[in-house]
């Protein structure tokens, strides 16, 4: 079982920058992949970013590519997601989510789940 908890959301002008952060608590976090996911009001939840175990390969949402980086700290048991030049389309809650298996990219195939943190991009 891990507990993971979202920090680093605020209100940031459109072309900004922003740093998530994910602490994980529990046993085998490096066992695990994490996920960055992000929901808008009205819209479905949509995968952001995703990196492997042990950090070696990370996975981009279309939408995101270029602009956003995802890393992990295994000795920390955190993830970081950073986000540059920011849109007001990137407004949304950001949750992280730890799989142990499955398609990246695939909401249903993460395990533990965030409360989230909201970001928001004014223009």
């Amino acid at each position: 079982q891990l507990r993971l908890v979202e920090t680093g959301g605020g209100v940031v002008q459109a072309g900004g920058s922003l740093r998530l952060s994910c602490e994980a608590s529990g046993p085998y976090f490096d066992s695990y992949a994490m996920g960055w996911f992000r929901q808008a009001p009205g819209k479905e939840r949509e995968f952001v970013l995703a990196i492997n175990w042990n950090g070696s390969s990370r996975y981009y949402g279309d939408s995101v590519r270029g602009r956003f980086t995802i890393s992990r700290d295994n000795s920390k048991n955190m993830v970081y997601l950073q986000m540059n030049s920011l849109k007001p389309e990137d407004t949304a809650v950001y949750y992280c989510a730890a799989q142990a298996g499955g398609s990246y990219y695939v909401e249903a195939e993460y395990d533990f789940w965030g409360q989230g943190t909201q970001v928001t991009v004014s223009s």
